[in-house]
């Protein structure tokens, strides 16, 4: 399900633990850096994947090449990748079967969205974690 409402935005990031950020950044000034810090901050489970930093570790834990390399389940993957660059992660995606995708601000692919929604994974587009969880309070 395409998921767009407020309360069904919050009840997502009240009932997301464990987080997967594809496209998580070593960089402290970029926002796949500091929307996912932020959140670890609160509490959350984050799990970077990003293969540019394999063999390092951030928010305790370590960098994985890919989502398929999770090898555990996961409430929700933060996408910091540009629209276009997507759909390669299809499979990635279907493989580690999170409840919920979210397409950070600025992000947005009907066609991803098409492709996990018959597969029971909603999708946030255009959306941020980060200023959500402060507007609602969390």
């Amino acid at each position: 399900m395409h998921v767009t409402d407020s309360q069904s935005l919050k009840r997502i990031l009240q009932e997301s633990h464990t987080i997967a950020v594809l496209g998580a950044s070593m960089t402290p000034h970029r926002p796949a850096f500091y929307v996912p810090d932020y959140l670890h901050a609160h509490g959350y489970r984050v799990l970077p994947v990003n293969p540019r930093y394999v063999g390092e570790t951030q928010w305790g834990e370590p960098f994985r090449g890919t989502l398929a390399e999770l090898g555990e389940p996961v409430d929700l993957v933060d996408v910091f990748r540009r629209s276009e660059l997507l759909m390669p992660h299809l499979d990635d995606l279907l493989a580690c079967r999170p409840k919920v995708v979210w397409l950070q601000q600025g992000i947005q692919s009907d066609e991803l969205a098409a492709a996990l929604e018959p597969e029971g994974i909603d999708i946030v587009q255009d959306e941020c974690t980060y200023a959500l969880h402060r507007r609602f309070g969390l």
